[in-house]
Parts: C-alpha cells; structure tokens; sequence
C-alpha cells in the first residue's frame, strides 16, 4: 500500500523548544533557533527507515509551520534555514515535498490518501488528521513496523 508519510519539524524532529531563548528569538525575528536545534530522532536511524520507505513506493513529505506574527522577509529567512536543517541532517532522505507553510495552516489539506501518516507533535494537527497520526514518541519503531 503507497502512502505518504508526513512530518512535522519544530518539536518532532527539531528540538526548537530545547534552544535557550527560542521564544526571545522568534519575537525578534532572528533564525538561531531554527538552525542550531538538535534532533530529536535518531536521524541516521531515521534517513535509513525512510530510504527503505521511499523505495518500497512511498512519499516523504515535511509539513512545518513558519513562526506566529511574523513577517514575509523572516517567513523566506525561516524557511531556507529549515530547508538547510533538513538537508544537513537528513542528507540522504529525498523529500517528496518540503512544505513551509504559514503558522496554523491546517495540515490535513496536504493529505493526498486516506492512508496518508502524520507525525506531529501539535495534538490538534493530530486529531484534525483524517490518515494516521503519531506524536513524537517511537517515530523510528512505527515506520519500521510499516
């Protein structure tokens, strides 16, 4: 069964929230926090099972939303580091779609099938998703059980 396979950064994938002064930063338009959050997967783990995904047929996909009160200059500024994240740290993943959406953008417009998986670590996204949905604990054990 081909399916996409979604994921959210900030939170699921990105620690933003473990970069000291994220918050301070955000409301000073400054995308340190973007690029200096750690993993919160193991992302070699990660890029191996999603590999293996891609190449049974499946699409991988990024769904993150740009920063709340924002302005267009920092949205373009946000999305090129989450881009440049992504690409430092899941080199070999070839995303599908990386989707850099303005904040509260609903996610299950993205879906493309009713097998579609979400992994976010926002519970309404979660509920809102009409596929499967997973927060953030054992991302790698779910995909690997697909």
């Amino acid at each position: 069964m081909t399916r996409t396979i979604f994921f959210d950064m900030d939170g699921t994938i990105a620690d933003l929230y473990g970069v000291d002064g994220w918050l301070a930063d955000l409301i000073n338009k400054d995308v340190r926090p973007y690029r200096e959050a750690k993993a919160l997967v193991n992302l070699q783990a990660l890029a191996r099972v999603l590999n293996r995904l891609q190449r049974q047929g499946n699409r991988v996909e990024v769904i993150s939303w740009l920063a709340k009160n924002s302005t267009a200059e920092y949205d373009e500024r946000v999305a090129e580091t989450k881009r440049a994240w992504l690409a430092k740290h899941l080199a070999s993943v070839r995303f599908d779609a990386i989707n850099i959406v303005a904040y509260g953008t609903a996610k299950q417009t993205f879906i493309h099938t009713k097998n579609d998986i979400l992994f976010d670590d926002e519970e309404q996204n979660r509920n809102n998703w009409t596929g499967e949905a997973h927060n953030v604990h054992n991302i790698i054990n779910t995909l690997k059980s697909l």
